[in-house]
């Protein structure tokens, strides 16, 4: 069976400096893949260039056995009527760090914004399908409240939303709590395990190593820009075969992090 994502020797560099060294990933569809690693390992810069918000320099990241790094897709993409078969299939959501809502807009206007203008759905139905997203991660009751009304964990459980209205084959959840109160943290990690029971496929970059442990069906080490090591959440977490997995591990434990 097709991955629902594969990438194929990723290559990224920032004025000659190489973050990613030839990446290979795949991601099958309803599979939970957690990226661990420390900061500047590449787990950001992976992400986004899997979501094409950055060029990359050599490699290939098919999406459905479909090449869309390939300069050329863009052009086929663009030919997609929004709202078309295609455009629906492929497409990928992630959610940042920041929340990145738009402030002048509810909560609700945030979620049934993509599905309405990108997608072509028409605004009742986006609405509804909105308010039916904001139900899940719990705040129908703030659907008309503005952003800066709401909490960092309320804040993130609308950016979560928000990815879910445009039906992605692929969630990319780029380290959702690192901006949170710990207080906050439990209350998105929820949400996301339950996006996860729900047979949603997701790449998602994490220093919660404990979450990891529960959700994730597989566990892929980065440290410097390559993928040094990956398998079974209990495998890697717990007998990491690689001397620097197991030096990572070993000051997330001292730091009361791995959960």
């Amino acid at each position: 069976m097709t991955p629902v994502l594969q990438v194929e020797g990723l290559v990224k560099q920032y004025g000659g400096r190489p973050v990613l060294r030839g990446i290979d990933l795949a991601v099958a569809e309803h599979e939970v893949v957690a990226l661990i690693g420390a900061s500047g390992s590449g787990k950001s810069t992976l992400l986004r260039c899997i979501d094409l918000l950055e060029e990359i320099d050599d490699g290939r990241i098919l999406l459905d056995g479909v090449d869309v790094s390939d300069p050329r897709a863009a052009t086929r993409r663009r030919r997609n009527r929004p709202g078309g078969a295609v455009a629906a299939q492929k497409s990928m959501a992630i959610v940042f760090q920041a929340f990145n809502l738009f402030p002048h807009m509810t909560a609700l206007e945030n979620v049934a914004l993509a599905p309405r203008v990108v997608h072509g759905l028409a605004a009742g139905a986006a609405d509804e399908r909105a308010l039916e997203l904001l139900s899940r991660v719990g705040l129908a009751d703030l659907a008309d409240a503005h952003p800066d009304r709401l909490s960092g964990g309320q804040q993130q459980r609308v950016a979560i939303a928000r990815a879910l209205a445009v039906q992605p084959r692929l969630l990319l959840l780029d380290e959702i709590t690192s901006a949170l109160d710990p207080e906050l943290v439990g209350e998105v990690l929820a949400i996301v395990r339950d996006v996860a029971r729900s047979g949603a496929t997701i790449l998602m970059a994490t220093h919660e190593m404990g979450f990891a442990k529960q959700v994730a069906d597989r566990v892929c080490f980065l440290d410097g820009g390559v993928l040094l090591e990956e398998g079974p959440p209990e495998q890697v977490l717990g007998e990491p075969r690689e001397e620097r997995t197991r030096q990572f591990l070993a000051r997330i434990i001292a730091a009361g992090r791995l959960g």
